[in-house]
C-alpha cells in the first residue's frame, strides 16, 4: 500500500513540474500550435 500511494505522488509531482515546465519554456500546446492563419485567445 505504501508503495502505491508513493507512485500517486510520483506521478502528481512528475504531471505539476511537467505542466509548469513546458508552459514557462513555451512549449505549451497554444504556443506550438499556433501560426499566421491562427487566431487563439489569450487568455
Amino acid at each position: 500500500m505504501k508503495a502505491m500511494y508513493a507512485a500517486f505522488l510520483a506521478t502528481a509531482v512528475i504531471a505539476v513540474g511537467a505542466w509548469y515546465t513546458l508552459g514557462e519554456i513555451g512549449f505549451s500546446a497554444s504556443d506550438r500550435s499556433t501560426g499566421n492563419a491562427v487566431r487563439l485567445d489569450d487568455g
